[in-house]
């Protein structure tokens, strides 16, 4: 029997993994603030690390834990006495990048399997074999890998698992290995603690300036060749800077069937930093379309699917989407006039209980969804309901309070749950966004 292919999802909170799982994620990977290249917005202490493992068991789903730092000599004791925490846990598997942690892994939790990182920037099959031999079953590919690559690696190295990002953000150093943060920062990306200056605006200062009067915009230099006939790069600033650093995102979406046949096992999503709604949308997408290519559809309906996926996915915060590295790099994947594009969706709640709510609740809300509302919304408005079978169109035909009352609109911050009515029932953890109007297109983040 053919292998089912594999979905991974980022699990940055207990909330954010269990949306994953709901939304269609195999897998999600966690993991401590101080080993895991995720030192802020990370709420994984190794008490919700062992909730997490819990989960996991209880839904059938596997769950992986990261220790993919880059460790100095001062963090070799807590690693050790939270590598004997994980063996107890016992999660599907480790990822790591460090050849000395992979070595503590061997040692004091030799039954846990170890996923190599994408960190460790693995790019060629004798690569692969070293870390083989290493008693690694699984390699995370670097970004930089491309798919006639894959299909070589694969063809040199059967016997071990592939992973291969298929969408989230790009690191503009080599994956992920980058000293920037460190040097304007004073934290560093290989301890999980990047500030991301790749996103920042900058401001150009040279002798020379010309100004290109049909666009506005100032480059440096006028020559198109160097000396040696090397290409220059000509970085552009408008009145506002440059954010010339800014890679745009990874969105593979319509080449998953390539990607299965050249040999990845599984397909990973980025973004544990994102949002619960971000994390559920995604990995809804690609669920859908994994599903689709795991049950042998067409050629022709696996398009369709990707192609409504895709748009799907455009409705999320985005840098604008690139296949970055996967077929060579032949054109421009920067976006130099923003760090994040504008969209036309707000998400604005999810479903806490669905219109099964009837017993033991007043007659007034009786039949209603039981809301956790994140941004203003209105009666009448024109919405989206998004469940892991995809998003369906709606309408707000009631709102009532806490205590039953009619209001016409519910605004979020506040801890009291708003109760809706649609014209159809929704299971419990759909997502919802509504459309904007013209001109108030948002940053989404």
């Amino acid at each position: 029997m053919k292998k089912k292919l594999e979905l991974v999802a980022p699990g940055g909170s207990l909330e954010k993994m269990e949306y994953a799982y709901h939304f269609g994620a195999d897998a999600v990977y966690v993991g401590h603030p101080n080993f895991s290249l995720r030192a802020r917005l990370n709420d994984f202490s190794e008490a919700n690390l062992r909730k997490a493992a819990a989960v996991a068991r209880k839904l059938g789903k596997r769950i992986y834990f990261t220790l993919n730092i880059y460790a100095h000599e001062s963090h070799l004791p807590e690693l050790k006495k939270h590598l004997k925490f994980i063996k107890k846990v016992k999660p599907d598997a480790v990822i790591a990048s460090d050849p000395g942690i992979i070595g503590l892994v061997k040692k004091i939790a030799p039954q846990i399997k170890i996923h190599l990182s994408t960190q460790a920037n693995a790019t060629n099959s004798e690569a692969v074999k070293f870390w083989q031999k290493q008693g690694v079953s699984r390699i995370i590919l670097a970004r930089e890998v491309t798919l006639q690559e894959i299909k070589r690696i694969k063809k040199i190295c059967p016997g071990i698992e592939l992973e291969y990002f298929v969408h989230g953000a790009m690191c503009m150093s080599y994956s992920g290995r980058c000293l920037l943060s460190r040097w304007f920062k004073d934290r560093s990306a290989n301890l999980g603690d990047c500030v991301q200056p790749c996103r920042w605006r900058y401001k150009l200062s040279q002798k020379s300036k010309i100004k290109n009067k049909n666009h506005g915009v100032l480059q440096s230099g006028t020559d198109s060749l160097n000396a040696d006939g090397s290409k220059i790069t000509n970085i552009e600033e408008d009145e506002h800077g440059t954010y010339f650093l800014n890679s745009k995102d990874i969105c593979l979406i319509e080449y998953l069937g390539e990607l299965a046949k050249a040999g990845i096992d599984s397909f990973k999503i980025e973004g544990r930093t994102k949002s619960a709604y971000y994390v559920a949308c995604a990995a809804g997408s690609y669920r859908r379309v994994l599903d689709a290519i795991n049950w042998g559809k067409s050629r022709a309906e696996i398009k369709k699917l990707s192609s409504a996926a895709k748009k799907e996915l455009m409705k999320l915060a985005n840098r604008g989407y690139s296949t970055g590295f996967l077929f060579g790099r032949d054109k421009w994947e920067n976006d130099f006039e923003k760090s994040q594009r504008e969209n036309s969706w707000q998400f604005v709640g999810e479903i806490l209980r669905s219109r099964s709510l009837q017993s033991g609740v007043s007659e007034k809300i009786r039949g209603f969804n039981k809301l956790r509302v994140h941004n203003a919304i209105r009666q009448n408005a024109k919405i989206e309901i998004v469940t892991p079978g995809g998003a369906h169109p709606d309408k707000v035909l009631e709102i009532r309070n806490i205590n039953g009352e009619k209001i016409l609109s519910a605004h979020g911050g506040g801890k009291q749950p708003f109760f809706f009515r649609f014209s159809r029932a929704y299971s419990e953890n759909s997502m919802i966004r509504k459309k904007l109007g013209l001109g108030k297109k948002r940053i989404m983040r």
